[in-house]
């Protein structure tokens, strides 16, 4: 036991012994030993004039990036704006991608090639151009931002209205920045009037809050100015209004009246307006899935409820009781496809809300008309004589999510046509029998 701890204590010792050397190596030379740090400092040269002042000037920059930038040119906005809508557009394809992994759970999507409309579009007011639903909106907000270039005012004033979703608190912005224009109109020379604190508790709560609200104030000559505060060491950002002609005056009430009359820019239903030459498949539809606000189980409990509702009509029902059902039919669609069989036989065929009233279907037939001037009733399935002058819902009137109306002409005023000699009116215009297609 004794040998086995001192050949331990010889282990240990040996170990803490030190690199170990050569038996050529001289035993004069000393081991490499790395240097102290505050040695090190002691043998450097002290740094130039020249390095010094490149030095300050570099920290100078780093110090002034680090500070928040004020977007004030119309490029640093758009810049700005440019990011978000590239982070949103990702969103929104991020979000497209789950749901077409849910798609198992969805509506399920129909072979493209039968169905009856190809989807849902819609039409940017702004550049025309044809969009579906997940594109609108990052396209109407690019569209805008190109605006700024043209008019600023317009533009913030769109950003404004369509920018921000909550009403209620874009119309307190926009009464606050009405109430900036109408203080500086009846007090043109008062400076107090044309400065606001951008520190200020209601500036930051109720208008720097609104997206645009700032490009609105810079669009009516608003520049951002660091200015001193009394009580304060640092300066604090304002903006401030040059003071104005009697002339710039009136043009900035203009400008809010503008302001006041904003609505937010929306993408309008595209009614895809199609032709198709008599068939005996007139009321045959299959529709996409956009069509539908339904899962694939909630379709199959509907087709199961349409078997049964021969049966429950039989039974006596309130009108209470019909109410409320219907009202529950109604919020499974968002939109519906409507096809006119024409009296030649020709089908006209739009897509509508679900919501759209029977004006707007009546104004979409009398617009593809030739003679659309003329009166015309539309009969619904059941003999359902549909009024122009009812406000009711299409989804209300049961033309959801698809349905086949009958057209025909007012028979008192063909019938005095064709006694003064007339001939009978024209039907589909042009255009649209140029594209009319057989139905598959």
């Amino acid at each position: 036991m004794k040998k086995f701890f001192d050949d331990i204590k010889k282990d240990i010792k040996f170990k803490s012994a030190g690199p170990g050397k050569k038996l050529t190596e001289e035993t004069g030379s000393k081991p490499d030993v790395v240097q102290s740090s505050s040695r090190t400092k002691n043998n450097r040269h002290a740094p130039t004039e020249g390095a010094q002042r490149a030095g300050a000037a570099a920290l100078a920059r780093i110090e002034q990036q680090q500070k928040t930038k004020v977007h004030t040119s119309q490029d640093a906005i758009r810049n700005q704006v440019k990011k978000e809508l590239e982070a949103e557009a990702a969103a929104l394809a991020e979000k497209d991608k789950a749901a077409a992994a849910a798609e198992g759970s969805r509506v399920p999507v129909k072979d493209p090639s039968c169905l009856s409309v190809s989807g849902v579009y819609f039409t940017c007011p702004l550049t025309g151009a044809t969009l579906t639903k997940s594109e609108r909106e990052v396209h109407i907000k690019e569209a805008i931002l190109m605006r700024f270039e043209e008019d600023p005012v317009e533009a913030s004033v769109m950003m404004i209205h369509t920018f921000n979703k909550d009403r209620e608190k874009v119309k307190v912005a926009v009464d606050i920045i009405s109430k900036y224009v109408d203080n500086i109109c009846k007090n043109p020379t008062e400076e107090k009037y044309r400065k606001i604190k951008l520190s200020n508790k209601v500036f930051q709560d109720k208008v720097r809050s609104v997206e645009g609200s700032r490009e609105f104030l810079q669009a009516l000559e608003f520049i951002s100015v660091m200015l001193p505060v009394e009580g304060q060491e640092e300066e604090e950002e304002f903006l401030v209004l040059p003071e104005q002609s009697p002339e710039a005056l009136e043009l900035m009430k203009e400008r809010r009246d503008r302001l006041q009359r904003g609505e937010p820019v929306r993408a309008q239903l595209d009614r895809q307006p199609q032709a198709f030459r008599p068939s005996p498949n007139a009321q045959r539809f299959e529709l996409p899935p956009e069509f539908y606000n339904l899962t694939a189980d909630e379709l199959k409990k509907e087709q199961q409820q349409r078997s049964e509702l021969v049966e429950k009509n039989a039974m006596l029902r309130t009108k209470a009781m019909r109410e409320k059902e219907e009202q529950r039919e109604r919020r499974k669609y968002n939109y519906t496809l409507l096809r006119i069989r024409l009296p030649d036989g020709n089908l006209l065929q739009g897509t509508f809300y679900a919501w759209d009233r029977l004006p707007v279907l009546f104004e979409f037939v009398r617009e593809s008309l030739v003679d659309g001037w003329q009166p015309f009733e539309l009969i619904a399935p059941g003999s359902q004589k549909l009024q122009e002058s009812d406000e009711v819902a299409l989804a209300e009137c049961n033309l959801v999510p698809a349905a086949l109306l009958t057209f025909a002409w007012d028979a008192a005023v063909q019938a005095d046509i064709a006694a003064a000699g007339g001939k009978s009116p024209t039907l589909l215009k042009p255009e649209l029998l140029e594209t009319i297609r057989t139905l598959s």
